[in-house]
């Protein structure tokens, strides 16, 4: 193979990061699962928000620094084998994967169950089929494709949440009626029960859903050797990240609760169909199905991206098959794509052979994984300001070192909470087994054949 294939592409425009970096933060959660989070501590969810919003970008900040400091490196995974040794990129590279495998299983499965929505006698195994080939043949193009299809993804996700708080301040500001009787105001933040109207214990078990609402933000750090401009879009797609945690989370969550009193609001539907219902609207049920299936394609497609992008940089740091770092003509990793493709086709079968699974299960385990990966990216940017005091002339950690043992022990409090949670205890210590065991296959298998 020629020496220029060796090279990632560098077609990742500002537009492109910036769209990523939005798809990373906004999952189907947002969309589906916040009326339980909102029923779960009340108005007191927009806190957490912010709380845990402040936190990811710090997180970010971090992982920006450490890009920026060496453009020689391809992803963060790098950085850990430089500051924490060959072990730890092993252990984080390999979670990391399977943290995006798993979910992106959850999420094709959900594309057939929305898909079923429309068409009800589609097998539910067709659509996950049809859309792991489809994001597969446009991954194998060139990463600029990728990126073009993440936008467009993205861009119907903002649209969403745009239009929802739009209109949800518009009817607060206004005092319209709503479906239901019920009046809109900023005043139902207040009004049934005070702001914490479930108690500081409701306040703290918001934390788990609210943090798992974030999961895949750091999937910027995969793309800094595809990116044509780091220095530029790698900063403002991270520094603008305040607003979208803003807007998206906490602009949306009052939205809602200000058109509908929080414990109005119901759980059998998604906050934004009930808006959107409330005010007239035909076909909102519809119209939220569709954008919830982009955001699960969304999800898939961010998932081959990275998975591939992981196992090439576990396969260049000698910790995968060497196969793995080739590359096609267009600089993208084929055979790592390959890889991940295959393994992502047992979602396909599993939806044949038993289309009524859970899989909840698996996308617990997944979301604690990319906590215990914060945690340790975190860890590598204290190592990393260690060795080198000054940090990175363009970009550096605001507050170091207190804002990085804030970010650690908040995060590594999220998990022990985790762990004593009846709720998340199993998926837990899955988690922390699937750690220990890839320490194990390291210490055993990997280090005495390097």
């Amino acid at each position: 193979m020629e020496e220029d294939q060796k090279v990632l592409s560098r077609s990742l425009k500002s537009r492109h990061i910036q769209m990523i970096a939005i798809g990373g933060a906004i999952g189907t959660g947002l969309f589906l699962g916040s009326s339980s989070a909102i029923h779960l501590s009340g108005p007191s969810i927009i806190l957490s928000y912010l709380i845990v919003g402040g936190f990811c970008f710090l997180l970010m900040r971090a992982i920006g620094e450490l890009l920026l400091s060496d453009q020689t490196k391809h992803s963060f995974l790098d950085f850990v084998k430089e500051y924490l040794g060959d072990r730890f990129e092993f252990v984080t590279g390999w979670t990391y994967w399977f943290c995006w495998i798993s979910l992106a299983m959850a999420d094709l499965t959900a594309t057939g169950i929305y898909v079923k929505y429309w068409f009800p006698g589609v097998p539910q195994w067709i659509p996950p089929l049809i859309i792991l080939g489809s994001l597969f043949l446009a991954n194998k193009v060139n990463v600029k494709l990728f990126g073009e299809l993440e936008t467009w993804f993205s861009m119907i996700k903002v649209i969403a949440i745009v239009l929802l708080v739009a209109v949800g301040f518009f009817l607060a500001i206004f005092k319209f009626k709503v479906a239901g009787g019920y009046t809109a105001g900023f005043n139902n933040l207040f009004d049934h029960g005070g702001f914490f109207p479930t108690g500081i214990s409701g306040f703290l078990l918001s934390f788990q859903m609210v943090v798992f609402a974030f999961v895949g933000i750091e999937m910027v750090g995969m793309t800094a050797g595809e990116t044509d401009n780091p220095e530029e879009n790698l900063p403002k797609a991270i520094n603008s990240l305040p607003i979208r945690i803003g807007l998206f989370y906490v602009g949306s969550m009052i939205a809602v609760m200000s058109v509908f009193p929080w414990n109005h609001i119901k759980t059998s539907v998604s906050p934004f169909v009930q808006v959107f219902s409330g005010i007239g609207v035909v076909g909102a049920a519809g119209i939220l199905n569709f954008v919830v299936l982009t955001a699960a394609i969304s999800a898939t497609n961010s998932c081959l991206f990275s998975t591939s992008r992981t196992m090439y940089a576990l396969g260049m740091g000698g910790n995968a098959s060497s196969f793995v770092t080739k590359l096609s003509r267009n600089g993208v990793p084929n055979l790592a794509l390959n890889v991940s493709t295959v393994v992502l086709l047992i979602i396909v079968a599993l939806n044949y052979f038993m289309p009524e699974g859970v899989f909840s299960l698996v996308s617990s385990v997944s979301t604690i994984n990319f906590v215990i990966v914060w945690v340790i990216l975190i860890v590598v940017h204290l190592v990393y300001r260690h060795h080198h005091p000054e940090g990175a002339k363009t970009f550096r950690m605001p507050g170091y070192p207190i804002a990085d043992y804030a970010t650690l022990l908040f995060f590594a409090g999220i998990l022990i909470f985790l762990l004593f949670n009846q709720s998340t205890r199993i998926p837990m210590i899955i988690s922390l087994g699937s750690v220990v065991l890839l320490l194990l296959i390291y210490e055993f298998g990997v280090k005495k054949n390097k």
